[in-house]
């Protein structure tokens, strides 16, 4: 009887040690592919746009599960109840010296666009200003107002105890970027650093990330000598350049590493970086195809589970620009041509949104034959 009880105790716990293995392994994996998840930049500057009702339908359909919208529309938060999808909600940049000068305005702002939907919106950032440049661009004039604006929006959230579930930041681009290569050289503009340096020292003390706009394509047609399709397309076989010890074989993590760098060097080295928007256009001016969009979103829904050679193995939260091709939008052509949908609601690509997000591989995209 003894040798047969500690036959059964053995087998018991070997069984347990096994299904523990088992969990461990599967938690394991989840924290590589299901941590983050791509989203998609749901822009609406068209006449010719699906409901938002449908929109919402589309996303579910397809695994979207995280949408970035620019401005607190009313008809697109009441069609998001229930749905389950994070949600980066945006200030426009029109906003912002209304939030900053008044603290009231921002707790109003707050609770009308958020805190009325927050029982059935799943928000988890708000964007405050997108692309603001106090050097550059039409948006100078601004950039005084948006750390005050972010200020008075973060502690609207916090008063009403939600600073730990919706993080309050702002979007860059990386022309605020004065050095980029090697990317462990990277810096921010010296005329930037008056305007960023403190931005990124409220990020660290709200411990919100970063969201940064990257875009291979622009840097690819900016200098098409130095800079070859397959490295901004993710196709390129080998490594393309070398920085110490790392090895880049695609522009958008030597971008995104040397903006690691430049956040670093302002003192933001405990923050995150979320790639607000990365596409690439599929019409309208030089390296803009259909077959070069493709490459480029699919490669890149693939890619961003992997981390970047200065932060490996760390999925990167990356918003995908945009749902559709929006035919009011101002500026060049390209423009109106970043879609990964057309307004019919048909998907220009055979692209997956589970790989990256740990969904059903399965669940795909329907090419529109």
């Amino acid at each position: 009887m003894a040798m047969a009880t500690s036959k059964t105790s053995n087998t018991s716990i070997t069984f347990t040690t096994t299904i523990m293995l088992l969990l461990g392994l599967l938690v394991a994996n989840l924290g590589l592919t299901g941590v983050q998840s791509v989203g998609v930049c749901y822009g609406m500057l068209g006449n010719n746009l699906p409901s938002h009702a449908e929109v919402i339908s589309l996303y579910k359909s397809n695994n979207i599960k995280q949408m970035r919208i620019y401005d607190p529309n009313q008809s697109a938060l009441q069609a998001l109840r229930g749905s389950n999808i994070e949600l980066m909600l945006g200030v426009p940049n029109q906003d912002l010296e209304r939030l900053a000068t008044n603290p009231s305005e921002a707790q109003t702002w707050v609770q009308t666009n958020v805190l009325n939907f927050r029982q059935s919106v799943r928000f988890k950032y708000i964007a405050v200003g997108n692309e603001v440049s106090p050097v550059y661009g039409d948006t100078t004039r601004l950039a005084q107002f948006v750390l005050p604006a972010m200020k008075n929006i973060y502690n609207a959230i916090r008063s009403a105890g939600l600073q730990d579930q919706i993080k309050v930041s702002t979007a860059i681009e990386t022309g605020l970027i004065g050095n980029s290569y090697p990317p462990s050289q990277g810096a921010f503009r010296g005329d930037v650093r008056a305007y960023l340096d403190p931005i990124i020292g409220f990020l660290v003390y709200a411990k919100s990330p970063l969201l940064a706009n990257i875009y291979t394509y622009f840097s690819y047609i900016g200098n098409p000598r130095d800079i070859s399709l397959p490295y901004a397309l993710f196709t390129s076989p080998s490594v393309m350049a070398w920085d110490g010890d790392k090895g880049y074989q695609n522009l958008f993590d030597a971008m995104l590493d040397a903006l690691y760098s430049a956040v670093e060097r302002a003192g933001g080295g405990s923050l995150e970086v979320v790639v607000s928007e990365s596409g690439w256009p599929s019409a309208g001016a030089f390296g803009a195809s259909t077959d070069n969009a493709r490459n480029y979103y699919s490669n890149l829904i693939r890619h961003v589970k992997e981390g970047t050679p200065k932060r490996p193995k760390r999925s990167i939260e990356t918003y995908l620009f945009a749902m559709f091709d929006e035919n009011n939008k101002l500026g060049e052509e390209t423009e109106r041509h970043f879609g990964v949908f057309f307004p019919t609601k048909e998907p220009k690509y055979n692209l997956n949104f589970g790989t990256s997000a740990g969904y059903n591989t399965t669940n795909t995209l329907k090419t529109d034959m």
